[in-house]
């Protein structure tokens, strides 16, 4: 991610060329999975070509975190059978039940990172009830017997509501003083833990987008979240069994008291991630991301998964029917 103001990028000698007023490095083609650039970054057409040839992405990020546009080759990614049964999907028994499916991993999530503070504090009698109230949201869902797409999906949203609003208060009292807040606020952030959050979400919302991409499947046709014009709604369905890894990157940075207020340019009560701040943001949250983990028993990256789960959806995709 390229996010210091002059920074420029060019192809030299076969590779990438990154320059700025600090430094210049080379990175190899093959070592890029994608390229996010800022405002007031420079590159050139060379650099555009060449990461179309090697299939990389290039995002152009607005002062959030999230990608406003993308540069990627004209090829959608996948056999358009997928994007067909997509239609299908969306409007189907099996679409409810993977969106079902999604909510109660993102409530067993959100108990996991609650009990890794906890442990971290010592402050493990302290989540009990908490706990157990994110248990019993998942719960009403996992039951839920099935009515029409709108009543189900209100419902759904409604569990979802009840799970976060005493998650992010847990979390709250979890953190040291001076990273406490009242709620979550989103767009714009009124302190710096929101802050940090909306910039990891927006990070973590491209990186979902173009694992979706990369496969073929159309991230704007969407299940619980409806179509938007131009929204890519799917994404928000897709991104919620992932977002506990940014809760738990900027919820860390908070417990080892690494934010400081140099971090932030406020503006009438809105806070902004500034230059230091991105810095040390974007590299926790990727170093985080780019550990090995085992999922379904599959040893990779964070990131790798999310791509390998993209791919395990348009699997299914391909051969769906809502007759089967």
């Amino acid at each position: 991610m390229l996010n210091k103001r002059g920074t420029s990028i060019s192809v030299k000698e076969g590779r990438y060329f990154v320059k700025n007023k600090e430094q210049e490095s080379y990175v190899p083609f093959q070592q890029v999975r994608s390229i996010m650039l800022h405002s007031a970054t420079n590159l050139s057409h060379e650099v555009i070509s060449t990461a179309i040839q090697h299939n990389t992405e290039i995002l152009f990020i607005d002062r959030k975190g999230f990608p406003i546009g993308r540069v990627w080759s004209h090829h959608f990614g996948s056999i358009s059978t997928i994007r067909k049964n997509q239609l299908a999907f969306a409007q189907s028994i099996a679409g409810i039940n993977w969106i079902k499916d999604i909510l109660i991993k993102k409530g067993n999530n959100q108990i996991l990172v609650l009990d890794l503070l906890s442990i971290i504090l010592q402050k493990e009698m302290d989540m009990v009830d908490t706990k157990s109230k994110i248990q019993a949201s998942t719960e009403k869902i996992k039951n839920y017997e099935i009515q029409d797409h709108s009543e189900t999906f209100a419902s759904f949203r409604g569990y979802e509501g009840s799970m976060g609003r005493v998650y992010f208060q847990a979390i709250s009292s979890l953190l040291p003083s001076k990273y406490q807040f009242q709620k979550r606020s989103q767009h714009p952030a009124h302190n710096g833990f929101n802050c940090l959050l909306n910039y990891a979400y927006g990070m973590l919302y491209g990186m979902c987008e173009s694992a979706l991409l990369k496969v073929g499947i159309d991230p704007h046709i969407g299940i619980m979240h409806r179509d938007e014009y131009n929204r890519p709604v799917l994404v928000y369905d897709f991104i919620e069994q992932f977002r506990h890894w940014a809760d738990y990157v900027v919820c860390h940075l908070c417990v080892q008291e690494v934010v400081d207020t140099d971090f932030f340019d406020v503006e009438n009560q809105q806070f902004w991630l500034n230059q230091t701040g991105k810095r040390i943001l974007i590299q926790s949250f990727n170093d985080y991301l780019n550990e090995v983990v085992v999922m379904e028993g599959l040893s990779r990256s964070r990131l790798n998964h999310i791509e390998l789960i993209a791919q395990k959806t348009a699997t299914f995709l391909k051969t769906f029917s809502p007759l089967n």
